[in-house]
């Protein structure tokens, strides 16, 4: 069976895969890993533009290790995720430094980069360098889960395990990187996660999650833990023609990334207990001001927390030469500064 379903695939690949990516097909070893990096925790639909934007500014991995690090995370606003981007520039640097700006060839050389996981390294391997090795992502273990009846939730490692297994002796030795490819674009565009086109596909008579009805309760997944709230109020402090803002630093997700002056809190707050806070009581030190106005709420979810909040708006009429952590920005610094997602939209609507 083994053997009839990566004939198949492989079939089916080569005459009807027609899934349109601008980094399908890719042999440049920097392309293909930078792709992978930005698809990390991220839908092929928003990736595609950041791709694009990416390989025009920094075409080789050595622009991008020359680059500033503000213009990169610039570049990669909005995408999330932004340990994905240091450790982006990190690499890069270290393959000039270390390799003499030519991309690790081997797969343990590969799997040695910062950043780089068994997937990535799997996916780099094959799709640049033709190596044997297959890639396992959520794609490929609905089609592996479903066509075999696999029960075993997949967050367990020995789950894991077992599909790496099964995905390398499916993998077509002659063509892995043209195998991991139809193996991800067949579970993405007929094995999809909702509504899969059972009826129309070629493996059907084979599948045993449609033989016995399983197909819309496998993969099996561990029920995910709910999810911390985090409340951030951000305050749009301006002043004539500059705004309030800080880089964040230390131990965060959000490290190296700027933002408007914030109130952290456990719970929600009205707009009365919002004045009357301490911080916002030390921000207008007595100073002259107009506010608060509240813009705007926001919700952005990340993978283990929820992250609410709001935007307020505060004109202060009198300025104040500083306010502790934080710095005045002109308007034409702050558009080519980097934020955090929520704090980037908001920006960009009230521009």
């Amino acid at each position: 069976m083994t053997e009839r379903f990566t004939r198949a695939l492989m079939e089916w690949h080569v005459s009807e895969n027609d899934r349109d990516m601008p980094w399908k097909g890719e042999k440049d070893p920097y392309r293909v890993w930078l792709s992978e990096i930005i698809l990390q925790q991220t839908r092929v639909e928003q990736g595609r533009g950041y791709y694009e934007r990416f390989v025009s500014t920094f075409p080789d991995v050595a622009s991008l290790a020359a680059a500033d690090d503000r213009d990169v995370f610039k570049l990669w606003e909005g995408l999330g995720y932004y340990s994905r981007c240091r450790n982006l520039l990190e690499t890069a640097r270290r393959i000039v430094s270390d390799h003499g700006g030519v991309f690790p060839s081997t797969h343990s050389e590969i799997l040695d980069l910062k950043g780089v996981g068994t997937y990535t390294a799997a996916a780099i391997a094959s799709f640049a360098f033709g190596l044997p090795h297959a890639v396992v992502d959520g794609n490929v273990v609905r089609v592996l889960s479903r066509f075999f009846g696999i029960a075993d939730p997949v967050d367990r490692v020995s789950t894991r395990r077992m599909f790496t297994e099964l995905a390398d002796a499916l993998l077509d030795r002659s063509d892995p990187g043209g195998f991991n490819q139809a193996m991800m674009d067949f579970g993405a565009v007929v094995c999809k996660p909702a509504a899969p086109l059972c009826g129309n596909c070629f493996l059907r008579g084979d599948c045993a999650a449609l033989a016995g009805g399983l197909v819309d309760s496998l993969p099996v997944k561990k029920p995910r833990k709910e999810r911390m709230v985090r409340w951030l109020y951000y305050i749009h402090v301006s002043c004539g023609d500059s705004l309030l803002v800080r880089e964040r630093e230390g131990r965060d997700i959000w490290r190296g990334l700027h933002e408007l002056y914030l109130i952290e809190s456990e719970s929600a707050l009205d707009e009365a207990q919002l004045v009357r806070h301490p911080l916002m009581v030390a921000l207008t030190g007595g100073a002259d001001a107009a506010g608060p106005v509240i813009d705007s709420v926001y919700v952005h979810l990340l993978t283990h927390r929820e992250v609410r909040g709001r935007f307020l708006r505060i004109r202060l009429r009198t300025p104040r030469p500083s306010v502790p952590g934080y710095r005045w920005a002109a308007r034409e610094e702050v558009a080519a500064l980097a934020f955090p997602r929520p704090v980037a939209e908001y920006l960009a609507k009230i521009r």
